[in-house]
């Protein structure tokens, strides 16, 4: 892939929220308002882009068996900085999203990417890398919250809990729909849901897999 192809991977065909369906803690919980959307998106892009960095760096030198607490401790390093960072210059942007700004650490989109591409990939595709998941998350956040905000002035049960639920699904019966016809339009058969399990992580050696 070029560097636009892989930061454009992020956005749509492999948008971390709308087709990998990852990160669905903060996606629901601080989509509130768009305000919030943008900073936890743009938190993460950064703990993203450093991670990736680091760990496209470090790659070689990091032992195979040990690499995922070698990834998690990279991670929460650049969680830790952006933490603080927005504790100290956006105090109020830090409390309003609270829990959810040190819980990047654990994040399964920056381990994800961490897993599956920066520790298999040079620095500059892997910021191409960090940058396009990053902006991608960043947008499928504001999407969900300019669409709670705007309907929450009509249905309070937009802005509570419950409502992001349906915000989320009702965006992705979209997304679907879209991703259908658009296919069809192409004279291609739609494209098989999204399988998420055991099977397809990439955080477990290869061969257990899909012998499980």
């Amino acid at each position: 892939m070029t560097l636009r192809q892989e930061f454009m991977k992020g956005i749509y065909k492999g948008n971390p929220i709308f087709r990998l369906v990852l990160g669905m803690c903060p996606a629901l919980a601080v989509s509130t308002s768009i305000e919030n959307g943008l900073g936890m998106g743009l938190a993460t892009t950064v703990v993203l882009l450093g991670s990736n960095i680091a760990i496209s760096a470090l790659r070689a030198a990091i032992p195979a068996k040990v690499r995922i607490p070698c990834y998690i401790i990279v991670i929460a390093g650049f969680s830790t900085i952006v933490s603080m960072l927005m504790e100290a210059f956006t105090p109020r942007l830090f409390e309003s999203l609270g829990i959810f700004i040190p819980l990047i650490a654990v994040n399964c989109i920056v381990l994800g990417r961490a897993e599956a591409f920066a520790s298999k990939h040079p620095i500059i595709p892997s910021i191409a890398d960090a940058l396009g998941m990053g902006s991608g998350f960043t947008l499928a956040l504001m999407l969900i919250a300019a669409v709670r905000e705007a309907s929450g002035h009509i249905a309070l049960l937009s802005i509570l809990p419950p409502g992001g639920f349906i915000v989320l699904g009702l965006i992705l019966a979209v997304i679907n729909v879209i991703v259908a016809k658009t296919a069809q339009r192409h004279g291609a058969p739609p494209p098989d849901p999204i399988t998420l399990d055991c099977r397809h992580c990439t955080l477990c050696p290869t061969e257990l897999g899909p012998k499980q």
